[in-house]
């Protein structure tokens, strides 16, 4: 009851965001009993409009998703969400050829979608059904499948060695435990996910088959219903129930290639440089990144308007437009490397007063005036020191993967008598005295 009034308080307040994140368990379950009971209980045709409205919603909104996210792993729920989407179109699917079947009404918006964008034509309507179901049958499914399939046999290939270097990294001292772990957790999810897209693209296959059976069933069973059990003529048998199969089917399929579409994107998107780009960032940012080819498309847009027979204006404007971009391009490449190859006078004066910093040694040894003789190359020490230490960088890095660089060592170092000290990156880490 206190979580209950905690919602309404929620709503009446217009928290929108704490109702969505907090009670997403409650809505969610709701929302997948509902789509079970619409599938068993017939609906009036207002609230068929609103559900059949939501879904057109739901796909443009995963649609825009799918394009500002920075990498897949952003969405990894986007498996779970093809299944109840699919399961959502299914269930419409069902109510709504019940109502054709038992009332020869579907509500206004399979009406329109009928009527409309058919432009009321039966033929029309049919042909734009198949194009639809074949865009997203054969192309975009099918493309989306192959891409998953093979996305998630490279991840889990490449598994074991990208968990090798986390830890190889991790021994060197490159990022701490926790960094450790946050990476072994992203490569898990990411291993995951490529494994469920490779079957949750089969959910979108099976629902592009299912809307092609849905429709025969709708055109069949609605023909025979009009003729045998209503008496109606076969002219009107064909187009009453035709142009709501048809409208069923066109609002049915374009949220599903919607769904389609995001799925492509999703498994085709490629992890950007950059780590807050999106994908319309990432294009822009690499077809401009080659202002010769827009050139060239420039001068064979204008031959192409040139040719006898073409529209002249639009070749033109295209070809305008895109040698406009190019010079612009060039312009503005040509300032940049103008201005980096002419220094200013104050930068020229940093440089000429600053000092001459050079890189830090990673590890240094220093040792005393008195124990010199000991590493000089020429004495027995010496040559010995120097069999030890490649000895020693590669027993650590054959035993633990971690690669040492290159020790230095320096003599006649004012820290002591029989003395020698330790530095990393040339700060001092351990001093001690050697027995005379």
């Amino acid at each position: 009851m206190n979580r209950l009034a905690g919602l309404v308080q929620d709503i009446r307040t217009g928290n929108v965001e704490k109702v969505l994140t907090q009670y997403s368990d409650v809505l969610l379950a709701f929302f997948i009993t509902s789509i079970v009971g619409m599938m068993l209980i017939p609906l009036p045709t207002h609230l068929l409009d609103v559900l059949l409205t939501t879904n057109i919603f739901a796909a443009t909104t995963i649609l825009f998703v799918s394009i500002y996210i920075q990498n897949a792993t952003k969405i990894a729920s986007f498996p779970t969400i093809l299944l109840i989407t699919t399961l959502f179109r299914l269930g419409l699917n069902v109510s709504t050829t019940r109502l054709i079947l038992l009332q020869a009404n579907a509500g206004e918006v399979v009406r329109a979608f009928g009527s409309f964008v058919a432009g009321g034509n039966i033929v029309v309507g049919i042909v734009i059904f198949l194009i639809l179901t074949i865009i997203q049958f054969v192309v975009i499914t099918k493309g989306a499948e192959r891409v998953a399939e093979v996305a998630a046999r490279f991840t889990l290939d490449a598994l074991p060695g990208k968990q090798m270097s986390i830890d190889a990294d991790f021994r060197a001292g490159l990022f701490d435990v926790h960094e450790a772990r946050r990476r072994r957790n992203a490569l898990q999810r990411e291993s995951q996910l490529y494994g469920a897209m490779d079957g949750a693209m089969k959910f979108v296959k099976g629902d592009a088959i299912a809307g092609i059976i849905i429709t025969l069933i709708n055109l069949i069973g609605g023909f025979a219903i009009g003729i045998l059990q209503r008496g109606m003529a076969a002219g009107q048998a064909a187009q009453t129930y035709s142009i709501l199969t048809i409208g069923d089917g066109l609002v049915s399929q374009l949220p599903a290639l919607l769904i389609s579409v995001a799925a492509g994107i999703v498994v085709t998107r490629v992890a950007s440089e950059e780590a807050e780009t999106h994908l319309g960032q990432d294009i822009g940012s690499q077809v401009l990144a080659q202002p010769k080819a827009l050139a060239i498309v420039s001068v064979l847009l204008i031959a192409l308007g040139l040719v006898p027979g073409l529209p002249t204006i639009p070749f033109f404007l295209l070809g305008a437009i895109s040698g406009g971009i190019s010079y612009g391009l060039f312009y503005t490449r040509r300032r940049e490397e103008q201005a980096a190859a002419e220094p200013s006078e104050e930068s020229e004066d940093d440089l000429s007063t600053a000092p001459r910093v050079g890189p830090a040694v990673p590890i240094m040894v220093q040792v005393s005036e008195s124990l010199t003789p000991h590493i000089d190359r020429a004495g027995e020490g010496g040559k010995a020191l120097g069999r030890l230490i490649p000895e020693l960088q590669s027993s650590l890095y054959y035993e633990h993967g971690v690669l040492i660089p290159r020790i230095m060592v320096r003599g006649r170092q004012p820290i002591g008598d029989h003395a020698f000290a330790i530095l990393l990156k040339e700060v001092p880490v351990y001093r001690g005295t050697l027995p005379p």
